[in-house]
């Protein structure tokens, strides 16, 4: 599917538990040219995993929150990323996407995800339509968040003191 005109931030939320499935779905994406980031494949021994995540989650451009019944039952730092991602997508305007919603398996989808279309990966279709979905917003003309906005969220200059701004 290779057609991507730059590589897309996607920033892959979910929970241990579904660590096979999750790194599946990063392999996919790395070979057709999408920059994920998994926190297995890119924390580096001694860096502030808390740190890193955050600033991962506030520098991508797609959201891709992993869904299952393990995730949902999970209240780890997964449940805090979802925050985190939650709290960027209000910053953005109505209609730009962010967040995608993505099925693992047969499951609810949390009450604060409702208003994103979902995607099922495990049906036929389901990578097919993600990448159709990630494709798009790469097309897009997507505005930049004034970074004063983030100072504001997440005071911005503790956060990421290593950032040019």
């Amino acid at each position: 599917m290779k057609i991507l005109k730059r590589a897309l931030k996607v920033f892959l939320i979910h929970t241990h538990r579904d660590r096979k499935a999750v790194h599946d779905l990063y392999s996919c994406l790395l070979e057709d040219e999408i920059s994920p980031w998994l926190d297995s494949e890119r924390l580096l021994p001694g860096q502030d995993w808390r740190y890193e995540i955050r600033r991962s989650i506030l520098m991508s451009d797609i959201a891709i929150v992993c869904l299952s019944r393990r995730f949902i039952r999970h209240h780890g730092y997964c449940q805090e990323e979802l925050k985190i991602a939650l709290q960027k997508a209000k910053l953005l305007s109505d209609g730009e996407v962010f967040i995608i919603p993505v099925r693992l398996e047969e499951c609810d989808v949390p009450e604060a995800l409702l208003r994103w279309h979902r995607v099922d990966l495990f049906s036929t279709d389901g990578y097919t339509k993600l990448f159709r979905s990630l494709r798009a917003q790469v097309e897009v003309d997507k505005k930049m968040i004034p970074i004063s906005q983030f100072k504001a969220l997440y005071n911005f200059k503790t956060l990421i003191p290593r950032m040019v701004i």
